[in-house]
């Protein structure tokens, strides 16, 4: 996606980042916390910002990412994504997917986990043509993922 940068995120970003989770549509907040968020709290928000990448176009965060150690489902790391509802469809979700595993393949991890709502049938393609040997368990309406992080295709893109 011409124009849209791929960053850390920084302190300073937490108006435009609290800016970009309330104009989330409700769909995309269920699709990606599996609750509506409201009006998000302070603590959320930073918990949110703790080493993650974001997506930025024209000044305004469009994507967010993160990779965090461990969680419930055995993988090293578990990542959640997330795309501003206009910008969905345009490939920004794989890239976002792509410079956070790099991220933690950089940082020792070989496997990656995700919790994904079993009617999120976008993201479940997407995992299904990207990693076609992952284990996929279905759990009270969600979808438990772990895939080997390929660093050979994230060094070729």
């Amino acid at each position: 996606m011409n124009g849209t940068q791929i960053r850390p995120i920084r302190p300073e970003d937490e108006a435009a980042f609290t800016r970009f989770l309330t104009g989330l549509s409700l769909q995309t907040q269920v699709m990606r916390f599996f609750t509506g968020l409201g009006r998000p709290s302070p603590t959320l928000v930073h918990q949110l910002m703790k080493d993650a990448l974001i997506a930025v176009r024209e000044g305004e965060i469009v994507g967010h990412a993160m990779a965090f150690p461990g969680g419930t489902l055995g993988a090293d790391v578990e990542i959640g994504v997330v795309v501003a509802d206009q910008w969905q469809g345009f490939g920004l979700g794989p890239k976002l997917i792509d410079a956070v595993l790099m991220r933690a393949w950089l940082r020792g991890a070989q496997t990656v986990g995700m919790d994904v709502l079993g009617e999120n049938r976008r993201v479940l393609r997407m995992i299904r043509r990207t990693w076609p040997e992952a284990r996929l368990q279905v759990s009270s309406g969600s979808v438990e993922v772990v895939a080997m992080i390929n660093a050979a295709v994230l060094f070729a893109e």
